[in-house]
């Protein structure tokens, strides 16, 4: 039998490897591409599930699902594929509930929760010390962030308990790393969490859903077609489900030599085997695991007793899940969506199915109330033990990665270039960052395949990205943040607290409000 000879080998039909593939076709359209997928459906990390609703079955994800204003390479593809957004409910008192089981549980509806002054205070002067270190970020080449190595032998966690006051913010931070990565903050670099944050545009950017923060939008019917639909495009007939690589062999390198993308972490034997850097990267990304549930209702109870449906829960034996939202579907069928994540769901994974849901619906009820507990449907996906994932939402960097093995993420192999979210340099992590590294990768191997297709601008972009070290701009040292003049705390404080405690009240002047936001953000990243 003659073995068919293709152009380019897409390795994972998720986001990033159908939106390479889909960038190839648009700009060649005579290539022959195949798309090999271990997992019997497309998507990755978004998976889109067909529940019993108040109005029928319904459509909610499972996996990844929000998207923002600020993520233009996601919604221009949304755009291209004739989807639509709508933005996700946040109207209402929302539930903060920090300190153990027997502490008081509190309400809140602006975006920052209800807390005391003296933890204010101490939030004031880790957001502003973080936001300056996040200004000194090379998102790009990270090892040439000032202070680097100092920055990325140390833990989240380490940061934190050097430079935090009070236990209940370190609590808080705690409970941020488990719902943004899944993760606790023992786990992760701090240089990566701050790479992290910038490549957001900022550390609140990550947990609001706010306009241009990640919880803004969904997408009407579900992450997962965005994949579906770019198969479509790409061909069903060069998709092949069930197709796991194990074994990469590199033989050649004419110019009618394929090139094959692998997508990240995927336990595959290379020959010739891959350099040395890039073999402990790969076999060195922890990923977060996260335990995932939709709850559907007959009606959004939540909303007529004037509640969000956002719950924000501190680590506890008795409350499964770190935080919830409104899921409600477009088509009015009520939901709410709930993440078990970090040491929680380490916790909880080992129980019955019926355990953890018992344990859910009660901690509804105490937030809530008791209609919480008439249900019509309960799903929940452990990400964990999902095939080719091993674990969501993101592969996070331990301490000293990024400033020893960081270049050799994306640096390609003979015909071997990286993509998959964790290699972007825009929102990583999101699906957002899954479209970047995808088309980042196609024009790599365009350049190499089929150069004369490529435009002036696409060329340039490329260039900058191979000369990225060389041309990375040195920064001013990031010293000033471990010891700051006492103008500069003074000012920061001062003027970062007059809006968190401002905003605490819900009759202050909204104009008042603005002023001081923008005032806030001057204070930030202007030099004192």
């Amino acid at each position: 039998m003659t073995a068919e000879i293709w152009d380019v080998i897409v390795v994972g039909a998720g986001l990033s490897g159908l939106s390479a593939a889909h960038w190839l076709k648009k700009r060649d359209a005579s290539m022959k591409i195949l798309i090999l997928e271990g997992k019997d459906r497309v998507g990755g990390r978004t998976v889109t599930a067909k529940l019993p609703g108040a109005n029928g079955v319904d459509c909610w994800d499972l996996g990844g699902q929000w998207v923002g204003s600020t993520q233009t390479h996601i919604l221009k593809l949304i755009k291209e594929l004739g989807l639509e957004v709508y933005p996700q409910f946040n109207m209402g008192r929302k539930v903060h509930h920090m300190g153990g089981p027997t502490s008081k549980v509190r309400t809140y509806k602006t975006s920052i929760p209800a807390l005391s002054p003296a933890v204010l205070m101490d939030f004031t002067q880790i957001l502003w010390k973080i936001n300056r270190l996040c200004a000194t970020v090379c998102v790009q080449d990270p090892s040439k962030t000032p202070n680097a190595e100092e920055l990325d032998s140390m833990t989240l966690h380490t940061y934190i308990e050097k430079h935090a006051w009070t236990a209940e913010l370190k609590e808080e931070i705690g409970l941020c790393s488990r719902s943004v990565f899944g993760i606790e903050p023992s786990q992760m670099s701090f240089l990566f969490f701050l790479m992290y944050a910038t490549a957001a545009g900022g550390l609140l950017k990550l947990l609001e859903s706010t306009p241009g923060c990640a919880q803004e939008f969904k997408i009407k019917g579900g992450t997962q077609q965005l994949s579906e639909c770019l198969a479509d495009r790409v061909g069903w007939k060069n998709v092949r489900l069930g197709c796991a690589v194990t074994a990469i062999w590199q033989v050649g390198y004419s110019n009618d030599s394929w090139f094959t993308f692998v997508f990240p972490p995927a336990k595959i034997n290379y020959q010739p085997a891959l350099p040395s850097q890039r073999e402990f990267l790969t076999q060195s990304m922890p990923v977060g695991h996260i335990i995932k549930f939709i709850i559907t209702y007959k009606m959004a109870f939540w909303r007529e007793k004037g509640f969000s449906g956002e719950i924000v829960a501190g680590s506890s034996t008795e409350c499964p899940f770190c935080v919830t939202f409104d899921a409600t579907s477009p088509f009015g069928n009520a939901a709410l969506v709930g993440f078990i994540a970090g040491q929680q769901a380490s916790h909880w994974e080992s129980k019955e199915v019926g355990e953890r849901k018992i344990a859910v619906l009660s901690s509804l009820v105490k937030y809530l109330g008791p209609e919480a507990a008439s249900f019509i449907h309960y799903e929940e996906k452990d990400w964990a033990k999902e095939d080719y994932s091993g674990g969501c939402p993101v592969n996070v960097m331990a301490p000293g990665l990024l400033t020893y093995y960081h270049p050799s993420l994306r640096k390609p192999f003979g015909r071997i270039h990286w993509a998959g979210t964790e290699t972007a340099t825009q929102w990583c992590g999101y699906m957002d960052g899954a479209v970047q590294a995808g088309q980042r990768a196609a024009l790599e191997v365009l350049a190499e395949v089929s150069h004369m297709t490529l435009t002036t601008e696409e060329q340039e972009e490329l260039q900058r990205i191979q000369n990225v070290k060389s041309a990375s701009k040195q920064r001013p040292s990031s010293k000033l943040v471990y010891l700051p003049t006492s103008k500069s705390v003074v000012i920061a404080t001062l003027t970062i607290g007059a809006v968190l405690l401002l905003a605490q009240h819900q009759n202050t002047p909204q104009k008042w409000l603005r002023f001081l936001k923008q005032a806030s953000a001057y204070s930030v990243h202007v030099k004192v």
